[in-house]
């Protein structure tokens, strides 16, 4: 696709012996710093709702050159299927291609969704061409992490919302499958220290103490970094929860290099046309600036 301003065109690059499939959108005048798109799983360099392609389309006419691609085992591209936890050569591969062939090129930003946020903070103070981060809604996931955000949020809301009464004194609830569900998530809440979070039991997910290795990574970064959180979503609201429960999270989050961004309507994917015009704004904001 081409306009007087931009044009994109597909690219195939080799990462450890395998074939990778990316977009890279190019501005006619590209400004110096490069977004480098990380595609969360199990998801393919489009995204939800098409925000990746449209994010890209949307930082072109604005001057800002991107390659969006799929990882290892992901969409069209070659290789075994992997995690976010294994993705570190696919992402310098992405970032070499993209410097290769728009040399104006001399900084870069990561930008990822969920786990793909997560793959940029193991991924980013490893490469000194990476001087900035947008992290929207970060993977950390734990059990007990997910229970106290569903206590806080959801049936905080629930029982401050005159719907639920309605339906409750109309029969329309199942009280004791709410109860149960309530007793349930109390449980696992209770289950680790809410300081320190420990590993989904799902590895595909990430493997114990990745949310460590998340949090080391920011601390070793020596870019600046962008949070963009969704206000109606549990993951976004678990990572929230860590900046108030962990002390170490939020002296790595509340400083001078780091911002915190807040779309409180959105949900997880930022699935409306007004939400993901936020986030390009967003993202196209901070990158000149």
């Amino acid at each position: 696709m081409s306009t007087p301003n931009w044009h994109e065109r597909p690219t195939v690059f080799e990462c450890d012996g395998d074939r990778l499939i990316g977009i890279i959108a190019q501005p006619a005048q590209p400004i110096e710093t490069g977004l480098v798109i990380i595609v969360g799983g199990p998801q393919y360099r489009a995204g939800s709702h098409r925000q990746f392609t449209l994010l890209a389309r949307q930082l072109a006419e604005q001057g800002i050159a991107s390659i969006r691609f799929d990882y290892r085992g992901m969409g069209d591209s070659e290789g075994d299927m992997r995690n976010f936890e294994a993705i570190d050569a696919d992402i310098k591969a992405a970032i070499d291609i993209l410097t290769t062939q728009k040399p104006g090129i001399k900084q870069d930003v990561l930008w990822g969704l969920c786990d793909a946020a997560s793959a940029a903070l193991y991924y980013g103070h490893t490469d000194p061409r990476v001087k900035g981060m947008i992290l929207l809604n970060p993977w950390v996931h734990t059990e007990a992490g997910a229970a106290r955000a569903r206590l806080k949020h959801y049936y905080l809301n629930r029982l401050l919302s005159k719907a639920f009464w309605a339906k409750l004194f109309s029969g329309k609830v199942r009280l004791n499958e709410s109860i149960g569900d309530l007793a349930k998530s109390t449980q696992q809440a209770s289950t680790d220290n809410a300081g320190c979070p420990a590993s989904t039991s799902d590895p595909r997910h990430g493997s114990p103490g990745y949310i460590e290795r998340m949090l080391d990574g920011l601390r070793q970064f020596k870019g600046k970094a962008q949070f963009i959180l969704s206000g109606n979503d549990l993951t976004a609201q678990e990572f929230s929860n860590i900046l108030i429960t962990d002390k170490r999270w939020g002296s790595a989050c509340y400083n001078a290099k780091v911002g915190i961004e807040k779309l409180h309507e959105a949900n997880h994917t930022f699935s409306t046309c007004s939400w993901r015009n936020q986030v390009a704004g967003c993202t196209a904001n901070w990158i000149k600036q």
